[in-house]
Order: C-alpha cells, then sequence, then structure tokens
C-alpha cells in the first residue's frame, strides 16, 4: 500500500476545504454522471464521496462495489444543490488526484444495504461482508462501549478484575457440559465452565474481597432467540456482603450504562418483587411490567365449580385457578381467542377457559358454569361489560406460567408496551428446590451453591417451603442477571448436595476440592453475573443475540462462517486415543 489514510471516510468537513487527504475504504457505490464518476467510499467511520475523471484514472476500470481502494485527493466543497443532508461528511467531496487499489472483489453475495433482505444464515456465512452493513457496525460498537462502561463502574467502585480457568474439572448441573478430551491423559475430559461460579467463590475464600471479570460461558442446550452454546457474562463477586450491597452496585453500574447508551434516565433504587408476587400477579419471574393485565385469583371461587376443570385443580396439590381480565376483549373473535388458548397449551396448560361479558350476558366456554357470585368476583377483579376474561387451571407454577404467557401474547397484539420505558425490577426471595417430577426428587432451583434463608430440614423433609437469598434482574420482561449470596460453610454446603440426592461420595468426586475450600475460612460472600449478550440485544433493539455477537452460532448451534462443528481427522482421534461414533 503505497498511499496510507490521513483521514477516515467520516471525518472531512467544511473545515478542511483545500487540503490535501488520503481516504482508504471501501467502494459502496460508482455512478456515472456524463463523464464523471462518483465512488461513495465507505469504511467503518462513514461515508465520502469522491469525484474522478475515468480518462484521468485507468484503474476506475476495474473498480466496482466493494473492492478497497486507496484516494489521494482535495476536500471541496460541495454546489449547495448538491448537499446531502443525510451524511456528517454530506456537506464537502474529493477531488481525486490519484486513485489506488488495494484489492478487488468476487461478487459480494448480497449487497452492502442498511436494509438488507437476505436471509440470516447466508448473511452469517459471510458475515465478514455482512458486518460492513451501518446497523451491525453500530451493535459492534454499542457493545463495545457496553463492556467499556462495565469494566470502568467496576473498577471505580473497587473491583479487581481476575481471570478464571476454561479449561476446568467437568460438573454437569443443569444443562450439560461441553467435555473437552485430554491428549495427555487418554480417558479423562476438562469441562468448559457454564459460569466461573465455584472458582469466584474461592477467589473470595483467596482474601480478593470484590472480584469481576467479562468472560465466556459454554452450556451445551437447545438454542433460542435469546440463548447461545457460547455466552459472555459480566460475573462479580464481594465478600462480607448481604444482598442490599450487591444490588448497589449493579444500580449504579446500570443507571450508568443507560445514561450513555440508551439515552434516559432510570432512577435507582430499582423496584423489588418477591417471586411469590411476580408470579401470582404476572405468571413470570421475569415479569414485563410496562403494561398491566395483571393476574387475579379465583381459586375460592373454583372450589365446588360445577366446572369439572376448575374443580379437579382444587385437588391437586399445589393446585389454583386463576384469570385475567383482557379489556375491551368481547370484541374478539373466536380465531383470536383460540390463538391465545394455543400459546397457553404450548407453555404447558391443558386449556384456556374463557368468558365474554356482554350487554346480552356471558358468552363463552364457560359462561354456563358461573353463578351470580361468580360473575361478581370478575367484576372485583377489574372485569366489565365488553372485557374478555381468560383462565388456566392446574398446579400453581405450570398454570401461571401459561398465563404469563397468554398476557405477554396478549400485550404484543393489542400494542400494550410502551417500548420507550425501561422497567427495571429485583426478584428476590426464590425458592431455593422445586420437584423434579421425572427423577421424583428435590433439585436446586438455580445451583447448589445458594444459601437458603432459614435452617435447612432433615434429610427426606419437606422442600417446597423453603426460599433462598437468590435474586435476579430482570429488565422489560428479560431476565439480565442472576446472583446469590453463597453458602459459605461446608456443612451448609453438605447438607444441600444430600437434598438433592448426592451420595458424599458423589459430592467428594464433583466437587470435593471446593469443599475444602470452603473448609478453610470461607468468607461470607454473593455476587451476581449479568448476561452481556442479551443487555446489549435490548440497547440495540435487536431481535436475538445473534444480531450483537462477532461471529455467533445459529439455531442449531453451527458456526455458518466456519461450518463448525466438523469432523476431526484421523490422526487427531488417535491422539485422543477416541473413535468417532458410526457415520462421524
Amino acid at each position: 500500500m503505497r498511499h496510507q489514510r490521513t483521514k477516515t471516510c467520516g471525518e472531512c468537513r467544511l473545515n478542511h476545504v483545500g487540503e490535501l487527504v488520503v481516504l482508504n475504504g471501501w467502494v459502496q457505490a460508482v455512478r456515472d454522471h456524463g463523464g464523471l464518476l462518483f465512488l461513495d467510499l465507505r469504511d467503518r467511520y462513514g461515508f465520502t464521496q469522491v469525484v474522478a475523471d475515468p480518462a484521468q484514472h485507468s484503474v476506475l476500470s476495474e473498480v466496482g462495489p466493494e473492492c478497497v481502494i486507496a484516494v489521494v485527493g482535495k476536500v471541496r466543497a460541495r454546489p449547495a444543490e448538491a448537499r446531502n443532508t443525510n451524511r456528517s461528511t454530506g456537506d464537502i467531496e474529493i477531488e481525486a488526484i490519484e486513485i489506488e487499489l488495494l484489492n478487488t472483489t468476487k461478487v459480494p453475495p448480497f449487497e452492502v444495504d442498511d436494509e438488507c433482505r437476505t436471509r440470516e444464515e447466508l448473511r452469517l456465512e459471510h458475515r465478514y461482508v455482512d458486518m460492513r452493513r451501518r446497523p451491525v457496525l453500530a451493535a459492534m460498537e454499542l457493545r463495545s462501549r457496553l463492556n467499556y462502561l462495565m469494566r470502568q463502574s467496576m473498577t471505580e467502585q473497587g473491583f479487581m478484575e481476575v481471570e478464571t480457568p476454561i479449561l476446568m474439572k467437568t460438573s454437569p448441573e443443569g444443562a450439560r457440559d461441553f467435555l473437552v478430551p485430554s491428549r495427555v491423559h487418554p480417558g479423562k475430559a476438562y469441562g468448559l465452565p457454564q459460569s466461573p461460579q465455584l472458582f469466584k467463590q474461592t477467589l473470595m475464600a483467596c482474601g480478593i474481597d470484590k472480584y469481576f471479570q467479562i468472560c465466556k460461558c459454554f452450556r451445551d442446550e437447545d438454542l433460542r432467540a435469546d440463548r447461545q452454546l457460547e455466552f459472555t457474562q459480566l460475573d462479580m463477586e464481594m465478600s462480607f456482603v448481604r444482598q442490599e450491597d450487591v444490588f448497589a452496585v449493579m444500580e449504579r453500574l446500570m443507571t450508568t450504562v443507560w445514561r450513555e447508551l440508551a439515552r434516559g434516565e432510570v432512577a435507582a433504587p430499582f423496584p423489588r418483587m418477591t417471586w411469590d408476587e411476580a408470579m401470582t400477579r404476572f405468571g413470570s419471574d421475569k415479569p414485563e411490567t410496562r403494561f398491566g393485565m395483571e393476574l387475579f385469583d379465583f381459586a375460592d371461587r373454583a372450589r365446588g365449580s360445577g366446572f369439572r376443570v376448575f374443580a379437579q385443580a382444587m385437588e391437586l396439590p399445589q393446585g389454583t385457578v386463576r384469570g385475567m381480565v383482557v379489556k375491551g376483549g368481547a370484541a374478539l373473535s373466536r380465531k383470536q381467542i383460540d390463538e391465545a388458548e394455543a400459546v397457553a397449551k404450548s407453555y404447558g396448560a391443558g386449556g384456556m377457559a374463557w368468558v365474554k361479558l356482554t350487554a346480552e350476558g356471558p358468552q363463552g366456554s364457560i359462561a354456563k358454569f358461573l353463578a351470580a357470585d361468580d360473575l361478581a368476583a370478575l367484576t372485583a377483579a377489574g372485569a366489565a361489560q365488553g372485557d374478555l376474561v381468560v383462565f388456566t387451571a392446574g398446579r400453581f407454577e405450570p398454570a401461571l406460567n401459561a398465563l404469563g404467557q397468554v398476557r405477554l401474547h396478549f400485550g404484543r397484539v393489542q400494542n400494550l408496551v410502551d417500548s420507550k420505558l425501561a422497567h427495571f425490577v429485583w426478584i428476590t426471595d426464590f425458592p431455593m428446590f422445586e420437584w423434579n417430577e421425572d427423577e421424583k426428587r428435590f433439585e436446586a432451583k438455580h445451583h447448589m451453591f445458594t444459601a437458603p434463608s432459614e435452617p435447612l430440614p432433615p434429610l427426606g423433609g419437606d422442600l417446597s417451603h423453603l426460599k433462598a437469598s437468590l435474586y435476579d434482574l430482570v429488565l422489560n420482561g428479560n431476565e439480565i442477571g442472576s446472583g446469590s449470596i453463597r453458602i459459605h460453610q461446608p456443612e451448609v454446603q453438605a447438607q444441600v448436595f444430600a437434598h438433592v440426592g448426592l451420595t458424599p461420595e458423589q459430592a467428594q468426586d464433583k466437587f470435593g476440592w471446593f469443599l475444602r475450600v470452603l473448609e478453610y475460612g470461607a468468607p461470607p460472600h454473593g455476587g451476581i453475573a449479568l448476561g452481556v449478550d442479551r443487555i446489549a440485544m435490548i440497547l440495540a433493539g435487536a431481535a436475538s443475540l445473534r444480531e450483537v455477537i462477532a461471529f455467533p452460532k445459529n439455531a442449531s448451534g453451527i458456526c455458518p462462517l466456519t461450518q463448525s462443528p466438523s469432523a476431526p481427522d484421523t490422526k487427531q482421534w488417535d491422539e485422543l486415543q477416541l473413535r468417532p461414533v458410526s457415520g462421524g
């Protein structure tokens, strides 16, 4: 390259008129205006128009969109009628003196255009072209700024950045671990960390006191729009703290992030809501609080109801019947109601009962079963003539989850959410354990290292009522962070392992090294992890995490760019003393 840039393509203004400059970039477009060629030159920083006479620059015959060139030229003001008010450099143009072709290009698989309509799979396969588009570059710039602000806030609050291992002991809990076979130790494998949970707790025993890092985590699980096999989190831990201390650190960080990147103010402290309140009001432990339509309890009226589904639900352990008023919903068609019921069924409900309150009286699937007292209960819940009331019935958590999803469905189709609002809320006092019906045992609601809010009962006792010192940070219906006060006493940790069905031998095999850490004076401690990908997605207004990750996996867990995962060659299998499965 003979000509290295002196200005970027987004830098020149009227105050640079008359200067000799060098620009390097990609050709966005070439336009022929009666013997003169107008080139839009693009780099990360913007666009600049270049004017060139093809008679003086024979190299232009080889230049087309996405070729890489260097331009030596003088900055001149555009005529008033030719100025482009949509670009920061729209008042000027470059009169080319010399043009150097730095690289040619194949015909791009799609146009580098802000409004690209190309299918996502093709864009991800050619991500190096896709990322030249302004919306993708803007998402990367936003994410870079987010990382900077997070590091700045944590450092200013006295936290030390410490990196923890990527190759570690495998300990499947919840999602499956990714395994990395060891060549040096045949038959053994490392696990990629689902989170740095045990290492960050160990750092507290080391005396670090305040730790953080922005780290990669790995979970071998089914994918969706807001989930990837590898993801990034801001991880933090503090010693000698209570829940309120963690909240204060995160509130300072998030208010800064929102002010700088969303250009909006959010008030701290953030509202608090217990898990029980979130479930009963919104049918979700990550409630969308930017609109109302809250759930109400219909259990008292359901007992002994003539509608058998309601009556049977109340006979179940933790059985309930919950309702929700859809204002103006009596005008909905049967097809629209059936669509809402399909949502309920997709989230585990057996169905969705409903009734319209009309001038002619109640109408709908359960209208004939509703007595005068039942209708009075609906009125007390806020229902009036012209409304639709929908219900789910069953065990507490599944019934509320299903109705909560129906609530979100109506919120979307009725445009009830103001996208300009930012509602942060802390969800606290989660259940410590949940019942695994398939395995007939209790398991940790989040993970096994969360401190109980009260002493644990003897082994074999009922755990359903126990709450944990566990909290989530929710933003606009998205869980963006989860944390807890941890167990710091080895005897309590051993009790939790026993309650979830681990024998002492299994606990030693999986977590013996960590139990020893606790035996050597671990301090009380707690922390949280924030989902960086998810926060970036919300800030960017993106539809999926893939839009804010440089080289994401697709919905099948494949990297379209590199076509990984791929089959290792025979030598690699032999070095690991492994054999591929049939067809591998």
